[in-house]
C-alpha cells in the first residue's frame, strides 16, 4: 500500500480495534464479559470512537460470539470484519483489517480489546504524534515520567507499513518483527501506567471490577 500523497494532517487514519481473540486463559469470551456494568469490548471501542480517527473497524471472530460482538457495539460507528480463524493467532486479525481498510489512507492505529482503561484521549495524542512527525510508526509505553516504560498498544502504523501486516505468518503473535524492523524511526508516546491494565484470567477481571476505571481501590 503506498503512502497517501500530502502530509498526515490531512488525511484519514482508520481505528481499528482487535477483538477476535479466543480468550483461552479467562475461558470464556473476554470480549463479552461483565466490566463496570457493560462489556468489556465496549469500553475499548467507546476509547477508539472518542479518539479523533476515522473508518473505524472491529475485527470479530465468526460465529455467535462475532455477532454478540457486533451487537455489543451495534450503536457505535464500527464497521466490522471478520477473522475466520481466530484459534490460529492474532496475525488472522491483522489481516483481516488491512483487507478491510479503505483506500487512501494514511495510516491504521490498532488497540486491542481487553484494555478498558484506555481512554479517547490516550489515543488522540497518539494521532497527534502521526499528524505531526508522519513516522512510519507511533508506538504507547508505559510509566511514570523519567522511570522504566513497557511498550504496548496501541500502535499506528504508516499506510506504507500496511502491507507487511497482511504477510505476517500465523506463528507471529502480531507485528513484533515488523516492530522491531521500525523501531529506530519509531515515534514513541509515553502514557500513564495505570492505562495499561488488561483482562486475561478471572482474577484480572476481578481485579478492575474492584478497582474500577481509574485504577483506585475503593
Amino acid at each position: 500500500m503506498p503512502h497517501p500523497s500530502g502530509p498526515p494532517s490531512l488525511a484519514a487514519v482508520a481505528g481499528v480495534l482487535l477483538a477476535a481473540g479466543r480468550s483461552t486463559r479467562l475461558g470464556h469470551p473476554k470480549q463479552l464479559a461483565a466490566l463496570w456494568g457493560e462489556p468489556l469490548v465496549r469500553h475499548a471501542a467507546r476509547a477508539l470512537a472518542a479518539g479523533g480517527l476515522s473508518h473505524l473497524l472491529a475485527v470479530v471472530p465468526p460465529g455467535e460470539v462475532g455477532e454478540r460482538v457486533r451487537a455489543a457495539l451495534a450503536d457505535l460507528p464500527f464497521a466490522f470484519a471478520v477473522n475466520p480463524e481466530p484459534e490460529r493467532g492474532m496475525a488472522g486479525s491483522f489481516r483481516a483489517a488491512v483487507a478491510a481498510l479503505p483506500a487512501g489512507v494514511a495510516g491504521a492505529h490498532f488497540a486491542l480489546a481487553d484494555m478498558p482503561r484506555l481512554t479517547g484521549e490516550a489515543h488522540a495524542r497518539l494521532l497527534a504524534a502521526f499528524r505531526e512527525t508522519g513516522a512510519p510508526l507511533v508506538l504507547a509505553e508505559y510509566g511514570e515520567p523519567g522511570g522504566d516504560a513497557v511498550l504496548a498498544p496501541p500502535h499506528l502504523f504508516r499506510a506504507d507499513l500496511l502491507a507487511a501486516l497482511r504477510e505476517l505468518p500465523d506463528a507471529d503473535h502480531g507485528p513484533r518483527l515488523l516492530l522491531r524492523q521500525w523501531a529506530g524511526q519509531a515515534v514513541r508516546v509515553r502514557l500513564p501506567a495505570p492505562l495499561l491494565a488488561d483482562v486475561d484470567t478471572p482474577g484480572d477481571l476481578a481485579r478492575l471490577e474492584e478497582e474500577g476505571p481509574a485504577g483506585e481501590r475503593a
